[in-house]
């Protein structure tokens, strides 16, 4: 259980501050509004414990978890909401996967082939990219004087982990998907707080692009960022490193 990743490089949710924030706490809003119709006591709702705890790992407040909740019985109550992933293809033969929540799926997925067509790629059809990725568990924990490299190695093997990724600054909690909900709980009870905990496509390998169409591909996950159906973009771009604004 070893290795280095920058674990910023995962995804394309691009953390970016305020503007992003209220947009991120939507998008996780609905997903916990979707998971709460199953039952909204997260104790016996492990889909919707994993939402929330997705949601404090973005910081989202608890009044704003609760309103979510709320909205599962009420103004979502008939709304019927599904989760659709389109695959294609970005600059430089680049290979995307778009994870939406729709209640309009022809809506959005005119809107996920115009912002593809836009930036210079193509949407592409179901399995054309898929197999480029394995699904996996993800939980980012920081590294602290408190949590040392050997006692979190302790922790994930008996949480049942598959790996251990350790960076300078992060450890990288890899599970199975169907193992995810009982390794963050594991996390959880011992007290151990996240900085990302969601189940997510990991590229099995990245490329790199030039400098022209690393600007094209940014503006890409923008739009697709900035839509209010699409909850996640995967991708397998190695994305420059981007210093954090004190």
């Amino acid at each position: 259980m070893s290795g280095h990743s920058k674990w910023h490089n995962i995804q394309a949710k691009k953390g970016k501050a305020d503007a992003a924030r209220g947009k991120i706490f939507t998008k996780i809003g609905r997903e916990i509004a979707v998971a709460a119709k199953q039952g909204a006591d997260p104790s016996v709702n492990s889909k919707l414990a994993d939402v929330i705890a997705k949601a404090k790992a973005a910081n989202m407040p608890n009044d704003n978890i609760k309103r979510s909740i709320a909205k599962a019985t009420g103004e979502l109550g008939s709304v019927n909401y599904e989760t659709l992933v389109y695959e294609g293809y970005g600059v430089g033969g680049s290979a995307v996967m778009v994870k939406t929540l729709t209640d309009n799926k022809n809506r959005t997925v005119g809107d996920v082939r115009h912002i593809f067509d836009k930036f210079g790629g193509s949407m592409g059809t179901t399995g054309s990219v898929t197999f480029m990725f394995e699904n996996k568990g993800v939980i980012v924990v920081d590294r602290t004087p408190d949590l040392d490299e050997d006692k979190m190695m302790e922790y994930a093997l008996e949480a049942g982990a598959d790996d251990v990724i350790v960076s300078d600054d992060v450890y990288e909690v890899r599970t199975d998907p169907t193992a995810f909900t009982q390794v963050r709980k594991y996390l959880e009870d011992h007290g151990v707080t996240f900085e990302e905990a969601d189940i997510m496509m990991i590229p099995n390998d990245r490329i790199t692009l030039s400098d022209e169409q690393l600007v094209t591909f940014g503006k890409m996950l923008d739009a697709f960022e900035d839509n209010d159906d699409v909850q996640d973009v995967y991708h397998n771009v190695l994305l420059p490193e981007v210093e954090e604004e004190e």
